[in-house]
């Protein structure tokens, strides 16, 4: 691997792999983790233990949807990377994990709506479910596509979920925050019924949202 920026790249995938799987996001080898690469995307494998990973074992796909010759077997749920990076020009990092109060939520089908005004992390005033579908195929990946037209993070219905970013850590940090609202919305619940912040002081936040932090200069 003769160029520095690929080998850093498939480090770095490694590495989100590794944080996400530490933290409980995605126990064993559940989950994936890809980033945009030279016209396609550099993947994790299907099957390995994300400790044992190295930078060769990283895959890369090509626009096309190919596979190099010799190269290790992708994940199994590289199809709905590739539609998410399709949907969603500004992603460039792609995290997806099992988290226990998202994956609750998933699996009864709950969107996680405006109950706290950080939903709007994801880029509107809630956080959809995309429709089930067999995981590792093309309706999977159709409906992955669909559900991030305008978010930035989903839940994935009886799955998981999925969250994108301009870099790999931004993409983490999404998945960090939309387990957090989970297990806070799941908890909100059980509490009671929570309030639901309406349209216009959602669309009042996302507003802010754009300044917040220390931004880039363009």
């Amino acid at each position: 691997m003769s160029d520095p920026d690929e080998a850093w790249l498939r480090q770095q995938i490694i590495d989100t792999a590794r944080i996400m799987s530490d933290e409980g996001l995605s126990p064993g080898t559940s989950g994936n983790v890809s980033a945009r690469w030279n016209g396609g995307m550099l993947i994790t494998p299907t099957g390995m233990a994300y400790g044992d990973l190295i930078p060769e074992d990283i895959v890369f796909i090509d626009q096309r949807g190919e596979v190099t010759e010799g190269a290790r077997k992708p994940s199994s749920e590289w199809r709905f990377h590739f539609s998410a990076y399709g949907a969603r020009a500004d992603a460039h990092a792609i995290v997806h994990t099992h988290s226990r109060y998202a994956t609750a939520l998933a699996c009864c089908r709950k969107p996680i709506p405006a109950f706290h005004y950080m939903v709007a992390a994801a880029g509107g005033n809630d956080i959809p479910v995309a429709g089930y579908a067999t995981f590792g195929t093309d309706a999977l990946a159709g409906s992955v596509a669909g559900a991030l037209e305008d978010r930035r993070a989903c839940l994935m219905a009886n799955h998981g979920v999925i969250a994108c970013g301009a870099d790999l850590d931004a993409a983490l940090g999404l998945a960090r925050e939309v387990e957090s609202l989970a297990a806070q919305y799941v908890a909100a619940l059980e509490a009671g019924e929570p309030h639901i912040l309406d349209d216009a002081e959602m669309a009042r936040v996302l507003e802010r949202f754009r300044s917040y932090g220390q931004q880039k200069d363009s």
